[in-house]
């Protein structure tokens, strides 16, 4: 919502911005250094970068269950975790857009920064025309789904931007017209039912435990680790500026740790246009299970 996000206010924007920054960085001297120390095999400079782009998700599911269930949604610590979780997701997917767009071919930086710019000025021209067009027919859930298809479509097809990034500014064009929270509410039960189920098991397949040597299991613990300590470290950082006291910050810090599916979903984008190697999916997983798992069991 772009009302949500504009309320998002100081702290959720620093809590955000390095917690994108911090991760990326260690991300990527993580898996330079793991190829350099012969952990695994690095098809260059972009994969190790996009594994920092990968450790950038937020996706903050778990925790706001967590703070539901211990009353603490509504408290500062609570209200700002939800606010950089919004401000992380398009952070997040600028990185996503850069890197992408760079791995697209030999083109130049201020080529791709030029064509990232053309795509948000044709999301800009596509949002301001569905706000002026008619929402408020049975069609409703159907055109936003077309939307979201030609969006992502477009954003790929035609800027070298991430589909998914094409896909996000359609759920925000469509979260501005007023049958924004009736189109979620059919598409939801959609969702768990079949487009979420399926996703995770076209992940599951690419996933390929056989052979898989001891350098690797020892990078997927590490990932793992530097996972939780980025996030920790950026987001608390952030907390920490804005007048958080030090328990506060560490709050926030562990409240954003947490991957889930969208760092599948970037992941899933680096194997498909082959910077990410296959191997590197079961660290990815690994790190995405493990951070569900710890993140409750830490905020609590």
């Amino acid at each position: 919502d772009i009302n949500e996000l504009k309320n998002s206010g100081k702290a959720g924007f620093w809590v955000a911005l390095l917690g994108v920054i911090v991760p990326l960085l260690m991300g990527t001297a993580l898996a330079w250094g793991a190829a350099a120390a012969g952990l695994i095999e690095s098809n260059g400079m972009l994969e190790n970068v996009f594994v920092g782009t990968i450790l950038t998700a937020t996706s903050v599911s778990i925790t706001v269950e967590t703070l539901k269930e211990m009353g603490k949604l509504e408290t500062k610590v609570g209200n700002t975790i939800l606010a950089a979780a919004l401000i992380d997701d398009v952070l997040g997917l600028v990185a996503l857009t850069l890197v992408s767009s760079l791995a697209g071919g030999g083109e130049s930086v201020g080529l791709v920064l030029l064509k990232i710019l053309g795509f948000f000025i044709f999301a800009a021209v596509a949002w301001m025309l569905k706000r002026q067009g008619g929402w408020a027919t049975h069609r409703n859930s159907v055109l936003a789904f077309v939307l979201c298809l030609v969006m992502a479509y477009c954003a790929e097809e035609f800027f070298g931007v991430a589909d998914i990034t094409g896909a996000y500014a359609a759920g925000l064009a469509v979260a501005c017209t007023p049958k924004g929270t009736y189109i979620q509410s059919k598409y939801n039960p959609l969702g768990y039912l079949l487009l979420t189920p399926v996703f995770f098991a076209a992940i599951g397949i690419n996933v390929k435990l056989d052979g898989v040597s001891g350098g690797m299991l020892a990078f997927s613990v590490l990932l793992l680790v530097i996972s939780v300590i980025s996030k920790l470290a950026g987001c608390g950082l952030g907390a920490k500026l804005c007048g958080f006291t030090e328990r506060e910050s560490i709050q926030v810090g562990v409240g954003m740790v947490c991957r889930g599916e969208v760092a599948l979903i970037v992941a899933n984008r680096g194997l498909s246009m082959g910077v990410l190697s296959s191997a590197m999916m079961t660290p990815v997983v690994i790190t995405v299970v493990g951070g569900t798992i710890l993140t409750p069991i830490l905020l609590k």
